[in-house]
C-alpha cells in the first residue's frame, strides 16, 4: 500500500535538496542492432588498396510514453561500400533513452526542442563509442563519427526552435 503524501507513479519524482534538473535521463538502452560484413572476407583484399565511401544517415524519433515521460530514439544507418558498389559493412542502430520533463522548469513550447536535440546530443556519445566498438570488432577500422549538430538537424526539420509558436504536428502532447 502507498503512502497517502505520495506522488502518483506517473508524475516525476523530485528529491528534497538536489537543484531540479529541466530533464533526466531515466536509462538508456540498445533498441535494435544490425551489423553485417556481406562481402567478407574478399572485402579486406579489396580495402587495402581502396578507401571505401561510407555514407551516414542520423535521425531522431520520440515516442511519448505517458506524462512526463519520453523515449527519444537516435538512428545510425552507415553502409561502407567500394567501387562497383560492394558493400564491405553495413550497421543499423537503434539506441533510446527514456527521459523524464519537468514541467515545471520546462515551457511547453520547449518540450519538442530539448526531446529532439538536447536529448539527442547527450545520448551521441554512447551511440559514438558503440559504432567504434561494433566497427573495429566487426574487422575493420574503427569507424568514430564526428560531432553531430542536433539542432541544425532540427532546423532543417521543423524550423528555428525558438520561433516556433505551435509545435509540429507529430510533436509530443502537452504535459501540462
Amino acid at each position: 500500500m502507498s503512502e497517502p503524501d505520495a506522488p502518483p507513479p506517473s508524475e516525476p519524482q523530485y528529491h528534497e535538496g538536489l537543484p531540479a534538473q529541466p530533464i533526466r535521463i531515466l536509462g538508456q538502452f540498445i533498441k535494435d542492432f544490425s551489423f553485417e560484413a556481406p562481402n567478407a572476407p574478399d572485402i579486406f583484399a579489396t580495402l587495402r588498396t581502396e578507401a571505401p565511401e561510407i555514407p551516414i544517415t542520423i535521425d531522431t524519433n520520440v515516442r511519448h510514453i505517458g506524462g512526463p515521460t519520453f523515449e527519444v530514439s537516435l538512428s545510425v544507418q552507415i553502409e561502407a561500400v567500394v567501387s562497383g558498389g560492394k558493400k564491405a559493412f553495413i550497421l543499423e542502430l537503434v539506441y533510446s533513452a527514456v527521459t523524464e520533463i519537468n514541467e515545471r522548469l520546462v515551457p511547453q513550447e520547449h518540450v519538442h526542442p530539448i526531446l529532439m536535440i538536447e536529448v539527442p546530443r547527450q545520448m551521441f556519445p554512447f551511440v559514438r563509442q558503440l559504432v567504434a566498438d561494433i566497427t573495429g570488432n566487426g574487422g575493420f577500422p574503427p569507424l568514430m563519427l564526428q560531432v553531430f549538430d542536433f539542432a541544425d538537424m532540427y532546423r532543417k526539420k521543423f524550423g528555428n526552435p525558438g520561433q516556433a509558436a505551435t509545435p509540429p504536428a507529430d510533436a509530443p502532447p502537452s504535459i501540462h
